[in-house]
């Protein structure tokens, strides 16, 4: 254990989340995501829902500050009912976390897939909730 680190984050995650350059992205998919087959680098942290996983890494990791909007969420399928209350969870935390108030693009199923095979790393939930799979773009760390 580390002090002021997430014990939601586990070395493999913290790894990761060191390796990764401005503009490089990370998975955060639901228990639904085809996550082992669409992976370059997979991280399980099954068990755990993505809102914790989602705050715990923006603790540590900056969103891209050139992006217009760092943080890509899976389209719901045109005739989809469904609708998806997690992600006003997810807007809450990153305005919590990087003041950000419309960080969000929605991408199209099958080219959020795609997005994620050129992710960085996908990490594999738990997350119970439809739809709930969110994509992060990294940022920089400017010096004091």
């Amino acid at each position: 254990m580390l002090k002021g680190i997430p014990a939601i984050l586990s070395p493999e995650l913290l790894k990761i989340l060191m390796e990764m350059g401005h503009g490089d992205e990370i998975v955060l998919g639901d228990g639904n995501f085809p996550a082992a087959s669409h992976a370059q680098r997979l991280v399980r942290a099954d068990g755990h829902g993505v809102p914790e996983l989602l705050d715990a890494v923006l603790k540590l990791m900056p969103l891209d500050q050139y992006a217009d909007r760092p943080v890509a969420l899976m389209q719901v399928v045109p005739g989809d009912t469904a609708e998806t209350p997690i992600w006003g969870r997810y807007g809450d935390i990153i305005r919590e976390r990087t003041g950000l108030a419309e960080p969000f693009e929605e991408v199209e199923r099958f080219a959020f897939y795609e997005r994620a095979k050129q992710a960085y790393a996908i990490v594999a939930t738990g997350e119970s909730a439809i739809y709930a799979n969110i994509i992060l773009k990294k940022g920089v760390i400017k010096p004091e």
